[in-house]
């Protein structure tokens, strides 16, 4: 319970809210304390000023039983004195702690006409008030004005339980609200939350809330992604081990096949040179796939270096065909360059051909016999591109965003004589775009195919 999310965040808004609400209910409390008391104080001075006005308007016996008379009815206790301090009239007997402030008010005098001289409410039984009779100048007595100050703290305490019901009923209200919001807080988390284990345990029933705009919705369309492109990595991975499995075991069948067929006693020298020719060739078709493979390892490990210098761009794509003209006349195909002479480019020439002599051979593949593969280089103002077109029999529209997959085939039936191993084109992409270009492919079904690497001319060209 303790380590949920939605408890720590209960809890943190708990107290931050009612350390807030203590400090504001103190501060409320105190005003409203000190302003009630500061009435009752008030209150009190001002009938004694009432008082003392009306006695130096009429200062005799009868006006001063007339004020005895009225306070003897009253919460309040009025004495009036003269100025020695002998008692002149009383509403109620005179008690200890009155008697002490009478000496106190005649042993030190106020300054002005009237001032509070008792106002320890929280220790003595009276607050106290002093109005000085002043008749033409001359002070003629004063007017002490008590009130206990019990009434004092009963309406404090009054204050004081009415503050509780309303902090207990506040601090109920708190609680309630933090268990609403905390649960509205981490619903959403406690979602993703259960996404991420259904994410662990390759469960891909994943349905988070993508429609919020705040930083939750972020997180759960990024988990979202996140799901979806590990579902797909899932898959590729999968694929991408089938294939690997086919494209090693057929070689390695054909070796060890025609291995067995060699140590037949009664084989004759031209099988044995035929049989050998074939053992030779699968392994020399292992061992290109095996180092393709190790080239896709590299791009994985950001290891795959390219070497550049600047080179005659003519000189390598004569070296590429007169290299692959063999393969091409034995399928009665005519490759056509064209290329400036004096074209120069910074590139890596070894990775260059690779790409050329894959993306040649895919031509050859897939071109119908007595057709022409076309080369040639065009330069504009910002790219050198490279363009391979053949009349072969096309790909599928379809098909075209799936090429530079890793062991994609256009026909999943195909044998990798017909088809190759998958590997060819998703290597050239990654070479031409680590020289800082791109490469597109263009095909129609039955008109032939269209491969255009454009490398921008300012990063390869003088």
């Amino acid at each position: 319970m303790m380590n949920k999310l939605s408890f720590k965040i209960g809890m943190l808004f708990f107290v931050f809210i009612v350390l807030v609400e203590v400090l504001l209910f103190f501060v409320l409390y105190t005003n409203l304390a000190n302003n009630q008391v500061d009435e009752v104080m008030d209150n009190l001075l001002a009938r004694g000023n009432t008082h003392r006005d009306v006695l130096e308007d009429n200062y005799s016996r009868s006006t001063m039983d007339h004020v005895r008379i009225m306070e003897a009815a009253s919460d309040f206790v009025v004495v009036i004195t003269d100025t020695q301090g002998q008692v002149l009239v009383k509403s109620n007997p005179i008690e200890y702690e009155i008697e002490q402030v009478i000496q106190r008010v005649i042993q030190a005098p106020i300054d002005s006409k009237g001032e509070i001289v008792e106002k320890r409410w929280k220790d003595k039984k009276y607050i106290a008030s002093d109005s000085l009779i002043v008749i033409d100048n001359e002070i003629k007595g004063h007017v002490l004005m008590f009130a206990k100050t019990n009434k004092v703290k009963n309406m404090l305490d009054q204050l004081s339980y009415q503050f509780k019901i309303i902090g207990l009923l506040t601090l109920i209200l708190t609680i309630i609200t933090i268990f609403i919001l905390s649960k509205l807080i981490t619903a959403p988390l406690k979602r993703i939350k259960e996404a991420s284990e259904q994410i662990y345990n390759e469960n891909k029933q994943i349905d988070l809330n993508t429609k919020r705009k705040d930083e939750l919705g972020v997180l759960a369309r990024t988990i979202t992604r996140i799901s979806k492109d590990l579902d797909q990595l899932k898959a590729e991975r999968t694929e991408f081990l089938s294939n690997i499995s086919h494209e090693l075991r057929t070689p390695l069948t054909y070796i060890k096949g025609y291995a067995d067929v060699l140590n037949r006693p009664d084989l004759s020298g031209k099988d044995t040179r035929k049989y050998s020719l074939i053992i030779k060739e699968e392994a020399e078709q292992l061992s290109l796939l095996v180092k393709n493979l190790f080239d896709l390892a590299k791009v994985d490990q950001n290891k795959f270096d390219i070497n550049k210098e600047w080179v005659s761009l003519c000189e390598i794509i004569q070296s590429v065909t007169e290299r692959m003209r063999p393969a091409f006349n034995e399928k009665q195909l005519t490759i056509d360059t064209k290329c400036p002479a004096d074209l120069i480019a910074l590139v890596d020439p070894s990775r260059l051909q690779q790409v050329l002599i894959n993306v040649l051979d895919n031509a050859k593949k897939h071109s119908y016999e007595n057709s022409v593969i076309t080369l040639k280089v065009k330069e504009d103002l910002q790219h050198i591109n490279i363009i391979v077109d053949d009349e072969g029999e096309g790909i599928p529209k379809e098909e075209i965003p799936y090429l530079f997959n890793r062991l994609y085939r256009v026909e999943k039936s195909r044998s990798r004589l017909s088809g190759g191993s998958g590997i060819g084109l998703t290597i050239a992409k990654e070479i031409v775009e680590s020289h800082g270009g791109v490469i597109h492919i263009d095909s129609e079904i039955g008109v032939g195919t269209t491969v255009t690497i454009a490398l921008k001319k300012g990063e390869i060209s003088e």
